[in-house]
């Protein structure tokens, strides 16, 4: 048994070894280090339904040293995460979710909050945000394939732009004194963009008047011009869509280089995602010779992602049963390996991406006991 000299030494010795073994970190405060996570991944491309961002935060001021990642935070890893002293969990899944009418030790979700509380331990999740992402958990998915091409299955939609609007509303005014006074009472409504320019009518010519307005201040515009019957009669109305993103968006459409069969990529799938098994369901008519050249993929729960998705091959973690004898019934092979296996791979991915981003300012540190609840015996 070692005395308590040789203990007191033995922890002196590997405190050492650890600061000198350790690069050298500096604090971030909590909404300095929110704030790069949202230039890194937008929470404007979660999911409407989803529950992302700061879920917990201890009182201010919170600094954070250890940022520590998992895709599911369980009571076990929250222990863990206490133990590797963690300033800020990282937790994939929102561990919070359903509304929260009490915090009690009754049940485990309400104890995560207690505890991560007590111990100043803020809470983040980007779910669905980093689904969407371009350096995302889709596209970390698409690398098993082998080289190809890919594309959102569901584009996202640019973020709104405050001198943008919902609505562009246009309209002619036909005498050029007219025109400042107009132009005037226009921009004294407030929230718009207004523009102008020459335009020809009946061989007229005319001032074309253009603006970018809200839904209400739309309705303020209309009952404006309501009262002139002229402008009113001359009134275009459109109603704005913000552009799609190219390489933001829910799932991914992979296009193979070059076609394999469906027993190679599932040795591909099975590599990268680090399994011994997947799931398999054979499209009608189709072997394990058949070729692939086309993968739909969704990380997590697929199926309303990939429904109706022409594709050889489906690919996510779990659908329901009805959803895979529709995709079977179609000759599109599925494989599910389990909602959280493909996802759970991209964060050491993400580890080093957030480390380059941060400026390796705070630790970055990965669970060791967070694991998907489900596996084969």
């Amino acid at each position: 048994m070692l005395s308590s000299a040789r203990l007191a030494h033995t922890s002196v010795r590997r405190a050492q070894s650890w600061l000198c073994s350790s690069p050298s970190r500096s604090l971030m405060d909590l909404k300095a280090l929110l704030s790069s996570l949202n230039d890194f991944a937008s929470l404007s491309f979660a999911e409407s339904w989803d529950n992302v961002g700061l879920l917990v935060e201890p009182s201010p001021p919170h600094t954070v040293n250890t940022l520590f990642l998992t895709n599911d935070l369980t009571e076990e890893v929250m222990e863990e995460a206490l133990q590797r002293k963690a300033d800020l969990v990282l937790s994939y899944h929102p561990p919070i979710f359903r509304p929260m009418k009490h915090l009690t030790w009754k049940t485990w979700k309400e104890r995560l909050v207690i505890r991560a509380l007590e111990n100043r331990v803020a809470i983040y999740s980007p779910h669905t945000a980093y689904d969407a992402a371009p350096q995302g958990v889709n596209s970390w998915l698409a690398k098993g394939l082998g080289p190809c091409t890919t594309r959102p299955i569901h584009p996202s939609k640019a973020p709104d732009c405050p001198t943008e609007g919902t609505h562009r509303l246009e309209f002619s005014v036909k005498h050029t004194q007219d025109v400042e006074k107009v132009m005037s009472a226009v921009k004294g409504i407030g929230n718009v963009a207004v523009t102008s320019f020459p335009a020809t009518c009946d061989d007229e010519e005319q001032t074309r008047i253009s603006l970018n307005c809200t839904q209400k201040t739309l309705m303020q515009v209309v009952a404006f011009l309501s009262q002139d019957r002229e402008l009113y009669q001359k009134t275009e109305i459109l109603s704005l869509e913000k552009p799609l993103l190219l390489h933001t968006g829910m799932g991914r459409l992979c296009t193979l280089k070059e076609s394999v069969s469906l027993a190679t990529m599932i040795e591909r799938i099975k590599s990268h995602l680090k399994l011994a098994h997947i799931r398999l369901a054979l499209g009608v008519g189709k072997t394990l010779e058949s070729p692939v050249t086309t993968v739909a993929l969704c990380a997590g729960s697929g199926g309303s992602i990939l429904q109706g998705v022409e594709a050889d091959l489906y690919l996510t973690g779990e659908m329901s049963h009805h959803d895979v004898l529709d995709a079977a019934a179609k000759g599109i092979n599925v494989i599910l390996c389990e909602h959280s296996n493909t996802e759970r791979g991209f964060l050491s991915e993400l580890q080093g991406m957030l480390g380059i981003h941060l400026e390796n300012k705070i630790n970055i540190i990965l669970s060791e006991t967070d694991r998907d609840p489900l596996r084969v015996v």
